[in-house]
This record gives C-alpha cells, structure tokens and sequence, in this order.
C-alpha cells in the first residue's frame, strides 16, 4: 500500500454515469506526484482500474479501501517521481 497523500474525495454516487471517468481522470491528472484521491462509488470500479492501465501505465496506484457490497472505496494515487 502506497503512502500518497489523499487531497479530496470523489462520491460518484449522484454523478451521471456519463459525468464520471472525465471527472476522474481530471482529478487524477490534477494531482501531483505522491498526492492520491479518494473514490466512492456503488459498485466495483474495475472498469476504470483497466482504463488506468491503458493510460496511465505505471503511473498510479490502485488500493481498495472498501469492497462493497454497497459501498466501494479506492484511493488512487499518482506515483511518486
């Protein structure tokens, strides 16, 4: 587990679905190496771990916090230089 700094967390909860990767993906690229974000979903967010991994190869990284069944944490960190 990384020591990343959390700076905000994000409840995509009440956020259309079509809203939410843009808005991750810019609070991602709006961190600076070592600071990392809270996400707060309904669900496993699975999908957006592989799309990180596309994009951002080696460039993240990806802790579960809370594993549902309702409720689905995962800080996101931007890796340290």
């Amino acid at each position: 587990m990384s020591a990343d700094t959390v700076t905000t967390t994000i409840d995509v909860r009440e956020i259309a679905p079509r809203m939410r990767h843009p808005l991750i993906l810019q609070t991602f690229l709006d961190l600076t190496p070592g600071q990392a974000f809270l996400l707060v979903n309904d669900h496993d967010p699975k999908p957006l771990y592989y799309q990180f991994n596309a994009e951002f190869p080696g460039l993240f990284d990806w802790a579960y916090q809370e594993q549902g069944p309702d409720v689905w944490q995962v800080r996101i960190g931007r890796a340290a230089a």
